[in-house]
């Protein structure tokens, strides 16, 4: 059952990300409010209780892993490598709040031996890619003697451990929906999901989506948006980003086997750049403990959980968001790709918060 929200709550969870002005702050409130109490269960079928629900514990038996035993890794996520001195963020597991409901110790072995035979996919952006080389890093770790093969084609990477025939993929696909390119330039067509092809035949998908659909300017990859009969240059980026969920959802519910396949989302995680993850912290450079209080609902998480609870076929929901509010000491920071130029507040190092995500993913397959 959903929890209660005020509508206080709300206006300020929307003003903090920047998504509403004064003058639409009542109306989009509302809206917001309107979809909470329409969003699904967030506990894992049979395990009893709400683990998405707790707080960050210090365990200094954390991190699950050292990075520097992962050579794979991509350069932006490795911020010990990259300099960052403190250690605080690598030692923090999740705690869920209600009693008698633990969140388990990822063990590799047992993940590995559960998915013998098996392919997993990430689908998604770079939010993806960095629980994809988390949940890489810690099998390598259980298994370091294990031969694993990494490739890379085009927008798929595959990391496979053949001992236990299990592959591991990443697929890059920031809108889920297509991207393609004619005459008039790149477009954004809402309603064409062609790239299933690609992951439609796995055992596990995890998806991920949001990120992207704030770009503008250069950084938007784009240039039209079609969606049925409309062809737009511009549209709320919100009612865009509904509309491709939508998209996908009619995709697993037409296509998926929920006995041969299992189906995640990732939720949506957290920027902590220009105080949209903090109601007091305008950015995370220099931030090294979590914080206490996070913004309320993330708008766009709202928007997702309403597609998922309105769908046919069970998706379950890793209900990342509020939690990783809370880690604002966990992003790269200067200590990534960008350096003190650009400092990363939207991605997370590795080890670190990834690894909780993964917990999460391990106590649903295992």
């Amino acid at each position: 059952m959903a929890s209660f929200v005020t509508l206080e709550a709300i206006q300020q969870s929307l003003h903090t990300m920047g998504l509403i002005t004064t003058t639409s702050t009542s109306l989009a409130a509302l809206l917001v409010l309107n979809i909470i109490f329409h969003v699904a269960d967030s506990k894992f079928p049979d395990k009893g209780c709400d683990i998405f629900q707790g707080n960050w514990v210090y365990d200094d038996s954390y991190p699950l892993y050292d990075s520097f035993r992962c050579p794979f890794f991509e350069h932006q996520f490795n911020c010990k490598k990259n300099g960052r001195p403190d250690q605080d963020y690598l030692k923090y597991k999740w705690q869920p709040n209600e009693d008698g409901c633990v969140l388990p110790r990822f063990n590799g072995v047992e993940f590995l031996r559960k998915l013998k035979g098996k392919r997993l996919i990430f689908v998604g952006d770079s939010l993806s890619l960095n629980q994809w080389q988390s949940l890489t890093c810690m099998l390598h770790v259980a298994v370091p003697h294990a031969t694993y093969i990494s490739q890379r084609t085009g927008g798929l990477s595959n990391f496979t451990f053949p001992e236990y025939e299990v592959s591991l993929m990443f697929f890059r696909n920031a809108f889920l929906v297509d991207i393609t390119k004619d005459e008039g330039g790149r477009v954004l067509r809402l309603d064409s999901i062609s790239t299933s092809k690609i992951w439609g035949a796995m055992d596990i998908m995890i998806f991920d989506s949001w990120h992207w659909w704030l770009h503008t300017g250069r950084k938007q990859p784009w240039d039209l948006i079609v969606y049925g009969n409309y062809s737009v240059p511009e549209m709320d980026r919100m009612k865009a980003y509904t509309i491709a969920l939508d998209t996908w959802a009619k995709w697993i519910d037409s296509n998926v086997d929920p006995k041969k396949t299992k189906v995640f989302f990732q939720g949506v995680s957290p920027d902590h750049a220009s105080g949209q993850g903090s109601p007091t912290v305008r950015t995370c450079v220099g931030q090294t403990q979590p914080l206490k209080n996070g913004v309320g609902p993330h708008p766009a998480e709202l928007v997702l959980e309403k597609v998922l609870s309105g769908m046919e076929k069970p998706v379950y929901l890793l209900n990342i968001t509020t939690l990783s509010q809370l880690r604002i000491d966990g992003h790269p920071s200067v200590y990534g790709q960008g350096g003190h130029s650009s400092p990363d507040c939207s991605h997370w190092c590795i080890a670190g918060v990834p690894d909780i995500w993964n917990e999460f993913l391990y106590a649903a397959l295992v």
